[in-house]
């Protein structure tokens, strides 16, 4: 394995392996959704890059994109393969930039996977310009670990702590405004495909891919972004959490 080549651990979803097309193709639908490009202009962070296959799609859209990870072969990485994306290593609880400096911050499937949650919102917050969005998603436990109670370790070892639509909510209004919070749900096709095998996500987690059966790899294999939707209703059934949150006005200090 060369420097740039970053292992398949679980930790992250990897481009271009057919055992991983599910996750990749959910993560992506996230990035191309509106919530995403429809908020993120200016000076862009994206905060827990991995792999880099979503700063490098934000480029185009923006006056320029900065990568962060902590992992020092995700960095590696990202350098080897998106050169254009100036990316950095550094703790995501004590981002890299001044206060104020950024017009968009971008973190995908990240906060799940931080100890110490607050912090991580409260920098995301700190280094937006006061009219700058927060564009941030995790699974939601109540989906992604049914049964799992609050403040339980997580059955995914890389994940820290899972959190459910009410805990998300108090989380972000501590830091900030919330403008939108919706949820990425299965498209028609895969909840077809569900009402016949059952569990999409379930299927692939109770065995490794080496033991799928066809229905189970074939549909894996097919998978594209057009098979997720978004929307904001019961949100305790989405499959991931989209928030776009701003920073506090000097109106909302005012009144508090």
């Amino acid at each position: 394995m060369s420097p740039s080549e970053l292992p398949l651990t679980g930790e992250r979803t990897l481009p271009g392996l057919w055992q991983e097309n599910y996750w990749y193709q959910r993560h992506l639908a996230a990035y191309r959704s509106n919530l995403v490009i429809g908020h993120v202009e200016g000076l862009v962070l994206e905060a827990g890059c991995g792999e880099g296959y979503g700063a490098e799609g934000l480029r185009e859209r923006c006056d320029a994109v900065y990568a962060l990870d902590y992992d020092a072969t995700a960095v590696v990485h990202v350098r080897s393969e998106h050169p254009d994306v100036p990316v950095l290593r550094g703790n995501l609880v004590a981002l890299p930039f001044r206060s104020r400096s950024l017009d968009s911050v971008v973190s995908l499937q990240t906060i799940e996977h931080v100890w110490d949650q607050e912090a991580f919102v409260a920098e995301c917050i700190r280094v937006l310009r006061p009219h700058g969005h927060l564009i941030l998603s995790t699974p939601n436990r109540l989906t992604f670990s049914p049964g799992l109670a609050a403040g339980n370790k997580p059955r995914n070892p890389f994940h820290t702590k899972e959190l459910a639509p009410a805990e998300l909510f108090d989380l972000l209004t501590e830091h900030g405004r919330i403008d939108v919070i919706c949820g990425l749900r299965h498209g028609p096709s895969i909840e077809l495909w569900e009402q016949t095998y059952g569990s999409l996500v379930e299927a692939q987690l109770t065995a490794p891919y080496t033991e799928w059966d066809e229905n189970l790899a074939g549909l894996v294999r097919a998978v594209t972004t057009e098979d997720f939707t978004f929307d904001a209703s019961d949100l305790a059934t989405a499959l991931d959490l989209i928030a776009v949150v701003t920073p506090p006005q000097p109106y909302d200090r005012l009144c508090n």
